[in-house]
């Protein structure tokens, strides 16, 4: 192991583990979480079912699971303790900001863990000879939060993300199943207590018990896996936040120990680096597909785009702006509408666009 955590090293992770295969006891939960239909129109959830708590029916012949965290923050980011927390508020409560999750300001993290991950996996059958294994990362249906607390990484938080006493939960989470029985790295024990800050401070209160998402309410969920109209009710609650939500980690005390990232791939594209809605809505179809190259935006499309900042933007013109800002946003929005493009995209972002100039006072 000790070989296997200075390669790791070497490539980017941050601290690596090793779990058993016996999820039998994450079962009900996930299957009672899928039933109260929790899951939204991820299908893909309740098609793999218990494959997803059974490693040795997804890959047969697993006995171990290999855990990676590595750490995202931006290296630019001030290193004082609390200090990117600071930002992120701050650009939350300036309406015409546009917020963009900060996992997704650099390179899209499935590549570069994926590809390192499988360097870590040469390595070891370098040292032991050829074995069988197969590499995850938010890739195929793995309980990664499950495996990884089982594996010392850290413990599930209130949010159901990881937490770490080091690092907080600003990382990413990866996995190689293996058919040789590695020894196993000790459990980390919940060091929540009583707090609940992130069920408090979620915009709209999607955390519905402790460990408990519904992901029908999730901002996360709604601006990146939500493919038709973003519920009317739900709009005036996501702010100017187009492209995920960061809020529960904000908020979360463990965070003021989040680490920087010591690739330079997690580096903040420039056109993402302080983005403002109005900027980002003058962006065409071409625009759009050359800036997000490589970035984990891209899949979710135009059209989804342009349906968040469209939210964003009505939800800005319904609070306290600039006169000037005001105009310029309604004219922005309005010239959309004049000149739709053809497609079924146009109805989508039609519909938000319109709900967008609604919300602007009439008086």
């Amino acid at each position: 192991m000790a070989s296997l955590r200075q390669w790791a090293t070497e490539l980017g992770f941050s601290q690596i583990g090793v779990a058993d295969v016996d999820l039998s006891s994450a079962e009900a939960p996930l299957m009672d979480w899928l039933a109260r239909g929790f899951h939204g129109e991820m299908h893909y959830m309740a098609s793999h079912g218990l494959k997803r708590a059974r490693p040795a029916e997804l890959v047969p012949g697993t006995v171990r699971v290999i855990t990676a965290r590595m750490d995202y923050l931006p290296a630019s980011l001030p290193p004082l303790p609390g200090e990117w927390q600071r930002i992120e508020w701050d650009r939350l409560h300036r309406p015409t900001a546009a917020a963009v999750s900060m996992y997704a300001r650099g390179r899209d993290y499935h590549k570069v863990l994926r590809a390192r991950l499988q360097k870590l996996a040469d390595k070891l059958a370098e040292l032991i000879g050829p074995f069988g294994h197969r590499v995850f990362t938010d890739s195929a249906p793995v309980l990664e939060v499950e495996l990884a607390s089982r594996s010392g990484l850290g413990w599930r938080g209130k949010h159901t993300l990881l937490l770490s006493r080091e690092a907080g939960s600003a990382f990413f989470l990866g996995e190689i199943f293996v058919d040789i029985a590695l020894p196993l790295t000790e459990a980390e024990t919940a060091h929540c207590g009583s707090c609940q800050a992130c069920i408090d401070v979620c915009p709209t209160q999607a955390i519905v018990g402790e460990r408990l998402v519904d992901a029908r309410r999730c901002i996360s969920y709604l601006t990146i896996e939500q493919a038709g109209p973003i519920p009317p009710e739900l709009r005036p609650l996501m702010g100017n936040r187009i492209y995920g939500c960061d809020d529960c980690q904000l908020i979360c005390p463990w965070n003021k120990f989040a680490r920087r990232a010591v690739l330079p791939d997690f580096d903040v594209r420039p056109a993402l680096a302080n983005p403002d809605l109005l900027q980002l809505w003058s962006w065409d179809e071409a625009t759009f597909l050359r800036l997000t190259e490589g970035s984990p935006i891209r899949r979710i499309g135009f059209a989804s785009w342009q349906r968040n900042i469209a939210v964003a933007m009505g939800n800005a013109l319904r609070g306290q702006l600039d006169g000037a800002v005001r105009v310029a946003m309604r004219d922005a929005l309005s010239a959309w509408l004049s000149t739709p493009p053809a497609g079924t995209d146009a109805a989508l972002v039609g519909e938000h666009v319109e709900w967008a100039l609604a919300q602007a006072p009439t008086a």
